[in-house]
């Protein structure tokens, strides 16, 4: 186990400086502080938002007994968490079309309605793992 940990870890660290070299190759430096400020409201929106949500969705779920199983719990919260991480890449696109691309080729989406088409999406597919799981485990228990 401590050599696996090990591993990502080293993975981890290789990536995070790969990642680094080919912003401070690729981004021009006035354009940093705008990538920078993106990280930083990331941080701020998932350990402000994102997360306290699906502690909270998870507690409330809890709160209702062993009606709800672990799982079910589980798919919830990867769904909002899939969902959440969408979010966050996609609120720039949105917020940098309305203010008026220089170019219109560059955005030419309309990039708050996929986003809604994909939430709903990410719940019908939730819904459908949940019943999947559900009935799965009704049949588990049906056989002697």
């Amino acid at each position: 186990m401590k050599i696996a940990r090990g591993i990502l870890l080293g993975l981890g660290a290789a990536a995070i400086l790969f990642g680094a070299y080919v912003m401070v190759d690729t981004v021009k430096p006035k354009n940093i502080w705008g990538l920078v400020t993106w990280l930083i409201g990331a941080v701020i929106i998932h350990d402000g938002i994102i997360s306290p949500a699906v502690v909270a969705i998870s507690l409330a779920m809890r709160k209702r007994g062993r009606r709800v199983r672990p799982a079910v719990i589980g798919i919830i919260q990867g769904a909002i968490v899939v969902g959440s991480i969408f979010t966050l890449v996609v609120v720039p696109e949105i917020i940098r079309k309305a203010k008026g691309p220089k170019n219109v080729t560059v955005l030419p989406f309309d990039y708050a309605d996929r986003l809604a088409i994909l939430w709903a999406v990410i719940a019908v597919l939730a819904a459908l793992a949940i019943v999947v799981y559900l009935r799965v485990v009704r049949r588990r228990a049906e056989r002697p």
